[in-house]
């Protein structure tokens, strides 16, 4: 994922070239702000902003922000470093990566992933992103959840163009959502389900369908509880993993796992979202329309 932007983690001091300690944006810019511009220049990424800080001739700068949607201007005085080497105090982060699962593809090719949204590990706050692809992954190893410690998927992503398998076009609180491309369109074929309203799920069994063993392999669980009104749109339904295979492997649910669809009787009702840290045989889910009409 690639941030709208070059995302404020935070601020820090830095020692001018007379040996003192400045932190000069200090209550100026927040955590969760996204530099957009450095005067009449356009930032997109760490790179821009660095090359634009490297260009100043005087420690006069307007940054542009938008925060909270609005965008705003804040002037402040860069820190002189060294002869004419300046810098900002600022922590900042412009894209992110990791493992996760498909949930359905469409007829007209988008996708949904994850069930959930992808947050900054600093902040914890939701990225609003630019764009971003989509790659297939290997996955390396498996470390199996326990009591009190999650379990995860350990894999290689390679950045190359003949593993892209799609274009990420939105982050949000229900999942990743974009377009399917290339070997991913030609790998999934043509098998269709029905979308059932979460009106239509009933607790007992049900199967969670995950290429975790290497393979696509449906497995046993039990969906314990349904919460329609739940104002956590990611905890509409927990379960339990049954299962003897997917226990045996991974103890449960795992991160990486996320997105794993849901099925009950031959229809998609939901995705994995997340596990009960202290049962990784236990998780939530999203109802699958939830994460359709997103």
């Amino acid at each position: 994922l690639e941030t709208d932007g070059v995302m404020v983690l935070g601020t820090e001091a830095v020692e001018d070239k007379d040996g003192e300690k400045h932190e000069p944006a200090a209550h100026l810019v927040k955590e969760g702000d996204y530099i957009v511009g450095v005067g009449d220049d356009e930032i997109r990424n760490k790179s821009e902003l660095i090359a634009a800080v490297k260009s100043l001739e005087q420690p006069e700068i307007v940054l542009k922000v938008r925060r909270k949607n609005q965008k705003i201007n804040i002037r402040m005085r860069a820190v002189e470093c060294s002869v004419d080497d300046y810098k900002l105090g600022i922590w900042v982060r412009d894209n992110a990566q990791g493992l996760g699962t498909i949930t359905y593809l469409t007829a007209d090719s988008t996708f949904g992933a994850l069930g959930h949204g992808i947050t900054d590990t600093d902040t914890g706050k939701l990225l609003t992103v630019s764009g971003g692809m989509l790659y297939d992954t290997s996955i390396l190893k498996i470390v199996r959840g326990q009591r009190g410690t999650p379990g995860e998927l350990s894999g290689m992503i390679t950045y190359s163009d003949s593993h892209a398998e799609g274009v990420i076009r939105e982050n949000t609180s229900r999942g990743i959502f974009g377009q399917a491309e290339g070997r991913l369109l030609r790998m999934l074929g043509t098998e269709t389900v029905e979308v059932a309203f979460k009106q239509e799920v009933r607790t007992g069994r049900a199967v969670l369908r995950s290429s975790v063993s290497g393979e696509l392999k449906d497995y046993e669980i039990q969906i314990q509880e349904l919460r329609m009104n739940e104002s956590d749109v990611n905890k509409g339904m927990i379960f339990y993993v049954t299962d003897p295979d997917l226990l045996a492997l991974t103890g449960g649910v795992i991160q990486g796992m996320s997105g794993s669809p849901i099925l009950q009787n031959g229809r998609l009702i939901g995705a994995v979202t997340h596990v009960f840290v202290n049962d990784p045989a236990k998780g939530y889910g999203i109802f699958a329309e939830n994460m359709i009409e997103h």
